[in-house]
């Protein structure tokens, strides 16, 4: 039972950061840039749901923190950039489709981070 109760907890206290990005890319300089972007993203530990959508799962708000803090280290200029994070119950109860076929979450693989 205390098994069962912490890993419910984990679920609130599991963050998934989203990055949510409309960048241009008119010009060779600017298309440099989101590359970048997406490259430092990739660098940090953040995988790419959609073209302009990038998650990370964090084991707590406080990593969540860190995570945030060094997107917010490496935006671009131009461009928009929407920072999320949420809890792992919360993204659980995505409803992912491809089409009209139904997919189901995977959950995230166990991580070790070192400092």
């Amino acid at each position: 039972m205390a098994a069962d109760r912490y890993s419910r907890l984990n679920q609130y206290r599991a963050m998934w950061v989203m990055v949510l990005f409309d960048l241009p890319t008119e010009s060779k300089k600017e298309r440099k840039v989101a590359a970048r972007f997406r490259k430092t993203l990739l660098d940090d530990g953040f995988t790419m749901f959609q073209f302009s959508i990038y998650l990370r799962f964090c084991a707590s708000r406080e990593n969540a923190e860190v995570h945030i803090r060094r997107v917010k280290n490496i935006l671009p200029e131009k461009g928009k950039i929407g920072i999320l994070h949420i809890t792992d119950k919360q993204f659980g109860m995505m409803e992912i489709f491809y089409g009209i076929k139904k997919e189901e979450i995977q959950s995230p693989a166990q991580q070790l981070e070192l400092f």
